[in-house]
């Protein structure tokens, strides 16, 4: 899976809309999956609903001339019957957003003789989409659902991570490696980090935690009830991970990781700089002043210990 990300006007909504046919940029060239949806030289262009995705628009986007139900039964009626794990009433609720008064039957447009804004119909417009096998996109508020309707799934639904600005792409690739680049212009702000992949290999039951294992070690974090063996995702922000040149005990920081420094990089403050580590294997992202970069005089293939609160930390 792929997620895009770039700041308001980047083209993430133009693209999305192009490949979706819903707006058709000159010259241009489209394949999914070596299926050719549009190319302008040799006059291809296949239609909105010949095309076999889902899509979750920022409005609610559903179909006035339908009634509730019909607009739920939209993407469903797209895949054969032997094809489909995710049933409409499964879909409502795990969105959890009910059926809208007064039924599923009524039109559209009552949403708003109800009380119901265009964002309470949003969760309607989710359903149909999420009704299509394969086409559940990501929004805000929904990633628990998401988990559930892709069984065993705990890692980030973006494993892949295209950054954009002006409409271009300015990096492509995995999402714990362009995380962590330090050469691109964009940048994450308070919530620049990474996401490092593992497994539960222990608990503290006594005070609630879970031990996970990953490349570069491990790490206590909050226990949520995850088994062991299981795989889960972890993030860890830069604004999380101190550094220091010794393992210091008799701290309240539980998690301790060697780590090597391999480049320092300007950040959205100049008061503030980015530090980038390599932990046994895997990225870290530190954030703080260049100060204190200063003071512990910090270089490319310098040793350090990095500090990470298992407060800060959510499996």
């Amino acid at each position: 899976m792929t997620a895009l990300f770039g700041h308001s006007g980047s083209g993430k909504t133009t693209l999305l809309r192009c490949v979706a046919g819903l707006e058709r940029a000159p010259d241009s060239f489209l394949s999914i999956l070596g299926e050719v949806w549009r190319d302008d030289a040799q006059g291809i262009f296949l239609l909105t609903h010949e095309r076999p995705l889902g899509y979750v628009f920022q409005e609610a986007g559903l179909f006035p001339h339908l009634s509730i139900q019909r607009n739920l039964e939209y993407g469903q009626k797209r895949v054969a019957a032997a094809q489909r794990r995710v049933s409409l009433d499964q879909a409502v609720a795990l969105l959890g957003s009910g059926w809208p008064l007064p039924g599923r039957w009524s039109p559209v447009h009552e949403f708003s003789a109800h009380g119901r804004t265009p964002g309470g119909a949003r969760p309607q417009a989710q359903g149909r989409d999420i009704a299509l096998p394969g086409a559940a996109a990501r929004r805000a508020g929904y990633p628990g659902a998401l988990c559930q309707l892709l069984p065993g799934r705990s890692r980030p639904l973006g494993r892949h991570l295209v950054l954009m600005e002006n409409g271009q792409v300015r990096a492509s690739g995995p999402l714990t490696e362009t995380l962590v680049r330090l050469d691109l212009p964009i940048r994450l702000d308070e919530d620049a980090g990474v996401v490092l992949e593992g497994s539960v290999s222990g608990f503290d039951a006594g005070w609630h935690l879970v031990r996970v294992s990953f490349a570069g070690g491990k790490l206590w974090v909050r226990d949520s009830g995850v088994p062991l063996n299981h795989r889960l995702c972890i993030r860890i922000l830069a604004r999380d991970v101190g550094l220091a040149l010794e393992p210091h005990t008799g701290t309240s920081i539980l998690n301790v990781l060697p780590a090597v420094v391999t480049q320092l990089g300007d950040d959205i403050h100049p008061a503030l700089t980015l530090v980038r580590l390599d932990a046994g294997g895997a990225p870290l992202l530190a954030r703080f002043t260049r100060r204190s970069a200063a003071v512990l005089d910090l270089h490319p293939g310098q040793a350090v210990w990095a500090q990470i609160k298992a407060v800060a930390l959510i499996g």
